[in-house]
């Protein structure tokens, strides 16, 4: 085979069997994968929660992960923000010709990583090649269903005045690794991704209690965003503390030279949740023991004043409306 991409390993011939053999098929392998036009599965019981995402990340590999990681982690984890086990996963690609086959294997092999630490199973896909310039290198798109927790039934318009927010680690890391890597700046910083897949930190939560109101992860727009579109979904006031809000110091660093806020920068690995307070010290405390989450913190709590704002209550003692997100930050995140 050649050593990148070509127009016939997409014509459904003979190299495309090739492509899906050497690059996806041994490393998805599983019971359930198989050579038919369709898997057939057993139905989970109870309830199901279904999401599909499209990733179109530039660059397609950056500090923490790659676009093949990336897109496992944003569908189990919006199964997860349901209270969804993750169970089945399908994948679409949409590869450029000319790209590396060395650069898709690693991505391919990152996904059967992040399906297996996520518990996921990789059971169909689809694989098609577009000419130079009609793709930026590899576009994915997955689909994923879970089995959603008997009594679990988180939502945006669940938030309640008096519930704590808890967010499970520092903000913005995802959104500032991307700014770098594209070196548009040239800014150097030592930051990592946080590019994680989550159910372990829901399930410990929902250990602790399945009263938990809003699960979300605050993807494209980060925790800002996130908060905005739960306070106008479950008409409230949200009021937050500055001093608790965790950014990484590199993070805050850039933000500061940039004139960028953490909160407005997209996170990959981490929830914003809102809970009844008396159960938020045991779920920070669950949260903590899980595996991406040991930063996890409250920041604020839910009101009934200024319903569909987002109130910062600063260091100095002041309070500020955070502003309202505006344009599309940092193209391309997801």
């Amino acid at each position: 085979m050649s050593n990148q991409v070509t127009l016939a390993m997409g014509a459904g011939g003979k190299q495309t069997a090739e492509l899906i053999e050497k690059v996806f098929a041994r490393r998805f392998q599983s019971p359930l994968l198989t050579a038919d036009d369709a898997a057939v599965l057993e139905r989970p019981a109870g309830r199901i929660a279904m999401s599909t995402d499209g990733f179109i990340v530039s660059p397609s590999f950056f500090a923490g992960g790659n676009i093949g990681k990336l897109s496992v982690c944003g569908t189990v984890n919006d199964l997860a923000c349901m209270g969804a086990r993750p169970r089945y996963l399908t994948c679409a690609f949409v590869i450029e010709e000319g790209f590396s086959l060395d650069d898709l294997e690693a991505i391919a092999e990152s996904m059967a990583a992040t399906a297996a630490e996520a518990g996921v199973t990789l059971v169909a896909g689809d694989t098609k090649v577009a000419g130079r310039g009609q793709v930026d290198g590899v576009f994915i798109t997955t689909t994923g269903v879970g089995e959603v927790v008997e009594g679990a039934a988180p939502a945006g318009a669940n938030a309640r005045p008096g519930d704590a927010i808890i967010v499970t680690g520092d903000v913005g890391r995802h959104g500032c690794t991307i700014l770098l890597a594209r070196d548009d700046f040239g800014i150097e910083a030592d930051v990592t991704s946080d590019c994680a897949p989550l159910w372990s930190s829901v399930e410990a939560m929902l250990a602790v209690s399945k009263d938990v109101h809003v699960i979300r992860d605050a993807t494209r727009g980060g925790v800002g965003t996130v908060l905005y579109e739960i306070a106008s979904q479950s008409g409230v006031g949200i009021s937050l503390d500055a001093s608790s809000i965790p950014v990484d110091p590199a993070v805050g660093g850039v933000c500061r030279m940039l004139g960028l806020e953490p909160l407005y920068l997209a996170c990959e690995g981490r929830l914003v949740v809102i809970a009844p307070k008396e159960d938020a010290p045991a779920l920070v405390e669950a949260l903590r023991r899980a595996p991406h989450s040991q930063g996890a913190t409250i920041i604020g709590t839910v009101t009934d004043e200024r319903p569909g704002w987002v109130v910062m209550n600063t260091e100095v003692g002041t309070q500020t409306l955070l502003p309202q997100p505006g344009g599309e930050l940092l193209p391309r995140i997801c």
